[in-house]
């Protein structure tokens, strides 16, 4: 099981739609979940955009501000969450952000204790994508960044993305440490090739997705979908992301695994007994 934190920069990049992309074509053996969390604390966007607006403010974020104070946020957490599948099996759910930048402050004291959450739960056979918007990598809600397997910067292939990118993953590098596993996921609107913007920002480009603004349309703002949504270009890439991911936090968690015991201490241990 995996956190993947996405990150974005200003110009509104996609982060949130390509969260829903992922989200909706994250493969899923039989019995696991995946969570996308909204916790942009500029305020989230699903509940206004793909659910257009049918729960009104009664799920989120700000629900567990009160609850940690009272010391339930585990409790409160599962509540939260909204499932987004047509079929009601709650296999892909959101846990929607903020609705108000307001409440942001109240959050300050959560995040940590909610990164721990996060990074829990998959004993609960779930995986979480972290919705970290522009803001959310930096203050307190970094502890999710920090937290995570993988975090990936959402750019688009633009100079005016490209510039704020590569702000955002110099910030990142610093805070972070040089250990931490930072990948991009390239948004193919610009002129740029994936081998330039690797060269220009020194960053893996995890995978490319399409600009197809019709097909990011029904993640963003719940339009109507194409007839066979799930295997165009967009969500065809998204998979293509989702397995590249997955593949990344197999390879840190075993660099980062301890090593097996030697073989004169196992035949020691062995011996004792």
């Amino acid at each position: 099981m995996a956190v993947i934190a996405l990150v974005g920069g200003l110009g509104a990049p996609g982060v949130t739609t390509t969260a829903m992309a992922l989200l909706m074509a994250w493969p899923l053996p039989e019995g696991h979940r995946l969570v996308l969390a909204e916790a942009d604390p500029d305020g989230g966007a699903v509940l206004s955009g793909a659910l257009q607006g049918t729960l009104g403010n009664t799920h989120g974020l700000r629900n567990l501000a009160l609850a940690a104070r009272q010391g339930q946020l585990a409790e409160a957490f599962w509540r939260q969450l909204v499932d987004v599948t047509d079929a009601g099996s709650r296999d892909r759910l959101v846990l929607p952000g903020l609705y108000d930048p307001a409440h942001a402050s109240a959050m300050e004291p959560v995040w940590k204790p909610l990164a721990g959450l996060f990074a829990g739960i998959e004993a609960h056979q779930h995986d979480v994508i972290v919705d970290l918007g522009r803001r959310g990598a930096v203050g307190a809600s970094a502890a999710l960044a920090r937290q995570a397997d993988v975090v990936a910067v959402v750019a688009r292939n633009t100079l005016r993305s490209l510039t704020q990118a590569e702000v955002r993953l110099a910030a990142l590098r610093e805070q972070l440490g040089a250990g931490a596993d930072i990948g991009l996921l390239m948004l193919d609107e610009g002129p740029f090739s994936k081998e330039e913007v690797r060269k220009k920002l020194e960053v893996t480009v995890t995978a490319v997705l399409p600009w197809r603004p019709k097909e990011a349309a029904v993640l963003s703002d719940g339009a109507e979908q194409p007839r066979r949504f799930d295997a165009a270009p967009l969500m065809r890439s998204a998979r293509s992301a989702a397995v590249r991911l997955q593949e990344m936090v197999a390879i840190r968690r075993a660099r980062l695994a301890p090593p097996p015991p030697a073989s004169g201490t196992a035949r020691a241990v062995n011996g004792a007994r």
